[in-house]
């Protein structure tokens, strides 16, 4: 008798849900096939089905962040002060690194130069590029920012992702206040610079 497919999207949903937790816990070392299958209550040859190897699976967790942090930024939602809307998505951004190390890691590292989103992925929700991106154009529409769009929203990205990276490696400061105090020095100055 052949083996029954277990290629289901609620088997694949809960694999890649247990893959990102496994990747949060025990970081890249911690991180096999084997552990996600045991921990998601199914087989090796179950996940190598559904993802074709590690890699696959992977690449399947660094999507999943990706649509994660696009989710929490776009439900900071919009008001009539655009600035204030861009200056809302840093602290998510800053969140999402914090409490996702491992993955955010695995997420700007970006280990697969050539995976773009597929069809499916870009109908479910705006990119976090698209999302930043459109918050920037807003202010620079309403005339608070000059500059190109995309530049500005790299910038904005580059500077959170190095105070990100600094915060988590306690490197940012010794006190809750100083380390706040350098994310609002940061950002302020980018703004700054980037005023019409």
């Amino acid at each position: 008798m052949p083996r029954v497919k277990q290629r289901t999207p609620e088997m694949r949903d809960r694999v890649v849900d247990v893959a990102v937790s496994t990747l949060c816990e025990d970081g890249m070392s911690g991180f096999t096939t084997r552990r996600v299958a045991e921990r998601a209550g199914t087989s090796v040859p179950a996940v190598y089905e559904l993802f074709s190897d590690k890699d696959g699976l992977l690449r399947a967790v660094f999507v999943e962040g990706f649509r994660r942090l696009g989710a929490a930024l776009t439900a900071t939602g919009e008001t009539s002060d655009m600035l204030a809307d861009l200056r809302a998505v840093i602290p998510v951004f800053r969140r999402f690194c914090l409490d996702y190390q491992p993955l955010a890691r695995v997420m700007f590292s970006r280990p697969f130069q050539d995976l773009d989103p597929v069809p499916e992925h870009r109908s479910v929700a705006p990119t976090v590029r698209e999302i930043l991106v459109g918050k920037v154009q807003r202010c620079v529409d309403a005339g608070s920012l000059a500059g190109d769009p995309v530049d500005i929203a790299h910038v904005l990205l580059a500077l959170a992702q190095g105070l990100a990276v600094q915060e988590a490696g306690r490197w940012l400061g010794t006190s809750a206040e100083s380390v706040n105090r350098r994310w609002d020095v940061g950002v302020q100055a980018v703004l700054a610079g980037f005023r019409a």
